[in-house]
């Protein structure tokens, strides 16, 4: 295990010099708006999207049953992350009135349809996970009718 660690950490490092590298010709306007981002990153991880899991996990943990946990946290895993992938293109952002050609698809509609058929997904997977219950007489009263 303390190898598979010190090879990610290499690789992690290796990483942070290679952008670090890949910034030596920033001028300080664009270093400024890159330590923005990176400050804007934790405070949104940690003062949102950290908040917002461990509720869900406390919501989760009793109202979602056991069997259909997995496919709703999968689920819901997925559709945020192509949320939070498009959001620029849902909200418009980027679009100009004199130029067509930029976001002229139908993003929102696309999204939602991506959103129902994850839905149906989760609710075919929580319904195949179901437990089955025999509904037809127990094994004893069988054995006597006969």
């Amino acid at each position: 295990m303390k190898a598979i660690r010190a090879v990610l950490l290499l690789g992690g490092l290796l990483m942070a010099g290679w952008g670090l590298w890949l910034m030596r010709d920033f001028r300080i306007d664009q270093l400024r708006s890159s330590g923005l981002w990176l400050v804007g990153g934790i405070v949104v991880h940690d003062g949102i999207l950290a908040p917002i899991v461990v509720l869900y996990g406390l919501v989760h943990a009793r109202a979602v049953p056991a069997y259909a946990r997995k496919p709703v946290t999968v689920g819901l895993i997925l559709w945020g992350t192509i949320t939070v992938a498009v959001a620029n293109v849902l909200s418009g952002e980027g679009g100009k009135a004199d130029n067509h050609s930029l976001l002229n698809r139908p993003y929102q509609t696309t999204w939602l349809v991506l959103t129902f058929v994850l839905i149906a997904a989760v609710i075919a997977d929580v319904i195949r996970r179901r437990p089955r219950t025999n509904r037809s007489k127990p094994e004893t009263e069988r054995a006597h009718s006969t």
